[in-house]
């Protein structure tokens, strides 16, 4: 009878979990699926590890979407975010301009931003860099990475859609199962009243 009674708020916790696991899913899957707006004024893309001077794959991925977006939209400025953090022999920031300026991009079109430590600080420190004739702006990164990423630059007063990059196959479970975390973590500080 005791072995019963637990049992009904095991289930009910797991159930509640599920639930709210399949929400952020459906949520990650949403902000990753937008229609990307044309000729916007300016792009921030977002920083991932860079081993030495070569960008992980996740970071390259960030970097090829970002060219595909300027190379088509000839008057958007890329703001190149990211510091440098451990292993890394340049900041993220200074990889990706690198990297855009392989794909033909011009230097001139590219800011950068190389200190920030998290997407926070990604979207802060960014957001000193965006004139006040910059008016409508989107953000790069991952797929999994763009539902909390938006939101992120809303509270900065950054209305700014995505453009998803792939995430690599072999990092999809490990960053899935980060981004439930991150996103919980979100939530619990933004709406937590202590």
């Amino acid at each position: 009878m005791k072995k019963r009674k637990w049992m009904i708020p095991i289930l009910l916790l797991v159930i509640g979990g599920l639930i709210y696991v399949g929400y952020l899913h459906v949520n990650i899957v949403n902000s990753a699926n937008q229609d990307i707006v044309r000729d916007a004024d300016y792009v921030i893309i977002l920083g991932a590890r860079v081993k030495g001077t070569t960008p992980s794959l996740s970071l390259q991925y960030r970097i090829d979407a970002a060219a595909e977006y300027l190379k088509e939209n000839e008057h958007t400025i890329a703001i190149a975010s990211g510091g440098q953090g451990t292993g890394e022999d340049i900041s993220e920031a200074e990889a990706i301009k690198t990297e855009l300026i392989k794909h033909g991009i011009s230097e001139a079109r590219i800011l950068l931003e190389n200190q920030s430590t998290s997407t926070n600080e990604n979207i802060q420190f960014s957001k000193r860099l965006i004139s006040d004739d910059m008016k409508t702006g989107l953000l790069v990164t991952n797929d999994y990475h763009v539902f909390r990423a938006t939101m992120i630059a809303n509270d900065y007063g950054l209305n700014l859609e995505g453009i998803p990059a792939k995430t690599p196959t072999i990092a999809i479970p490990k960053s899935y199962i980060r981004e439930y975390m991150a996103l919980t973590k979100y939530y619990l500080l933004k709406y937590t009243p202590f």
